[in-house]
């Protein structure tokens, strides 16, 4: 049983009690209300509820009129659906179109309109709304856990992903389907979609840190995939490559750690010295082949550049160590 059930179960049982308690005519209705009212995240409800009211408010209105001047028929109901739901949609309240039916229809049911028909409406509203949105805003739950598993799926994912690609360095021949890159962007699309729904929980004070780390494993993809398309014109082994394989291979390492190290980047530095005093191609092979590796470390320099940027550095006493 989902939690969002165990919730719309307490916002119907409380409305029918308070509704019932106050003595307002059709208690049940104040829990059906309640029940339409209960949502996912906090800010969502607010919007939700809030939409609700209003275009309940509203359709009573025009039910009020076109039931005094038409009467009671069924064919009026047609004609407030025709009149009715397009200006509630057009004045933002579309999600409140089937909370404004249920009043209205209820109002049909009666028979009469008049002031006690109207203010019971409007009592059973509030009620069965503000019982939603009491059990909305008491409590959601926390989804810190859920993102912290996500990224340590992609930290490990993409430790794998380097640890491949330092491999195919190594070894032009080796066979490696890629399948790591697509589990890494399903998981950062469930991480973002996760860290959206903790945003709309945060009414107050919403803090975006799991949002921008997701965002920028997104960046991170992205550059990987322009990677992989340098890889795969890399057809013979070069002793360049296996310098740059150390790079990711330490990389692999760097990835699942919280802070940024800074090692990967200083052993790109070297690499780079290492390039410039190396001789120039021979053969227009070792240059297309070449012209990739240095392409490929560019790609590597930018990917660190976001690394450092949205991570944290290390803590005082490992640099110390380090150094």
């Amino acid at each position: 049983m989902g939690f969002r059930v165990i919730k719309t179960a307490i916002a119907a049982l409380m409305a029918v009690l308070i509704a019932d308690r106050l003595g307002v005519s059709g208690a049940t209705s104040a829990g059906l209300l309640a029940i339409l009212g209960v949502d996912v995240t906090r800010k969502r409800s607010i919007r939700t509820i809030s939409a609700r009211f209003f275009a309940s408010v509203l359709g009573l209105l025009f039910a009020s009129v076109l039931f005094d001047v038409f009467g009671f028929h069924y064919w009026v109901l047609a004609l407030y659906i025709l009149t009715a739901f397009p200006f509630i949609v057009k004045v933002g309240f579309k999600e409140g179109i089937v909370t404004g039916s249920v009043v209205v229809f209820r109002v049909f049911s009666e028979g009469i309109i008049d002031v006690e028909v109207l203010l019971t409406q409007l009592w059973l509203l509030l009620i069965g709304l503000g019982s939603a949105m009491v059990v909305n805003l008491a409590y959601m739950p926390r989804t810190d856990n859920t993102m912290l598993e996500i990224r340590q799926h992609i930290d490990q994912t993409f430790s794998v992903i380097f640890t491949r690609i330092a491999q195919t360095l190594r070894q032009p021949v080796y066979d490696w389907d890629g399948s790591e890159i697509i589990a890494a962007d399903e998981a950062i699309t469930k991480g973002i979609s996760e860290a959206g729904r903790s945003l709309e929980n945060q009414v107050l004070h919403p803090r975006e840190d799991w949002k921008v780390y997701f965002y920028m494993r997104r960046q991170q993809l992205d550059s990987i995939q322009n990677m992989m398309q340098l890889i795969s014109q890399m057809y013979l082994h070069m002793p360049q490559a296996a310098l740059v394989a150390e790079l990711f291979e330490q990389l692999s390492v760097d990835v699942v750690t919280e802070h940024y190290t800074g090692r990967t980047e200083k052993l790109l530095q070297q690499v780079d010295e290492k390039f410039k005093e190396m001789e120039l191609p021979a053969t227009r092979e070792e240059f297309e082949i070449r012209s990739a590796i240095l392409q490929l470390s560019r790609e590597l320099s930018q990917y660190l550049k976001i690394a450092k940027k949205d991570k944290a550095p290390a803590p005082m006493e490992v640099r110390q160590a380090e150094a």
